[in-house]
């Protein structure tokens, strides 16, 4: 079944409707979600969804531009939450020089901590990087530990980029935006990267894939992403849906809690 790799259904986006449309994903044939953590608020949300919903596990952390909540204190507060059951990675964590809401050596330092952070519990991590690339690879290969999975989460650079991390065996998160008619240079990222390090996600509530591009996302539309992964590769559907969730199940590390 489809595997959403990351989702958001802590969004206030979700609040009038939540429980309607979790509940429809078994029959729009997804399997798995990991709701993912981009503040303190949505990782305390996140882990209230995995306790209720047991096809939904968590990342929790702090996305680069929330990482002015940090601190001493809180970042206690989120180390306890990863350590929570169902909480099977951390993340989204990383930098984004994009929005610019917080200045660059303080996402620095705390990505770096939230790094170590995964290093010290032994989970996998979601990295966001946005118009940030240089700066993401260099943490990335200073901190790199073979024994941390790494995904990085809504993949937008280079091909060439692409192959560096392949290289280091991270995988590449891939969602509705490969289906933009524009998307050349992702296409090429996902023509030339091996299936098996690709995870598909739906970054829900954004990101829509067509035809519904612009509308609120969620996981019933990550059939049109594998379709689309698969038009690229020129394997069938099935194929792509099953080897992107063995590959979900193998990174979050899904068969050694079974």
């Amino acid at each position: 079944m489809l595997f959403d790799s990351h989702a958001h259904y802590d969004d206030h986006a979700f609040d009038e409707d939540r429980e309607k449309v979790l509940s429809a994903l078994e029959e729009g044939g997804v399997g798995n979600v990991v709701n993912v953590g981009a503040s303190l608020e949505g990782t305390g949300r996140t882990v209230e969804l995995v306790q209720k919903y047991p096809f939904i596990y968590g990342a929790a952390g702090v996305h680069p531009d929330e990482v002015g909540t940090l601190n001493e204190q809180t970042f206690a507060w989120l180390r306890e939450q990863c350590r929570c059951e169902k909480v099977v990675a951390v993340g989204e964590i990383g930098l984004d020089y994009y929005w610019d809401k917080e200045n660059h050596e303080i996402q620095k330092q705390w990505f770096i901590r939230q790094l170590d952070l995964a290093k010290e519990l032994s989970l996998p991590v979601i990295v966001h990087s946005r118009e940030a690339a240089s700066d993401t690879m260099e943490i990335l290969q200073q901190k790199y530990d073979s024994q941390v999975p790494v995904v990085v989460h809504c993949y937008s650079y280079s091909p060439e980029m692409a192959k560096e991390y392949v290289e280091m065996g991270y995988y590449l998160g891939i969602g509705g935006v490969v289906t933009f008619q524009n998307a050349k240079k992702l296409k090429r990222v996902v023509k030339e990267t091996p299936l098996n390090q690709l995870l598909l996600e739906t970054d829900c509530p954004y990101l829509a894939p067509v035809p519904f591009r612009g509308k609120r996302n969620d996981s019933r539309n990550l059939l049109y992403v594998a379709e689309a992964v698969a038009e690229i590769k020129g394997v069938t559907v099935e194929e792509v849906i099953q080897i992107t969730e063995e590959n979900a199940e193998q990174f979050y590390r899904l068969e050694r809690r079974r």
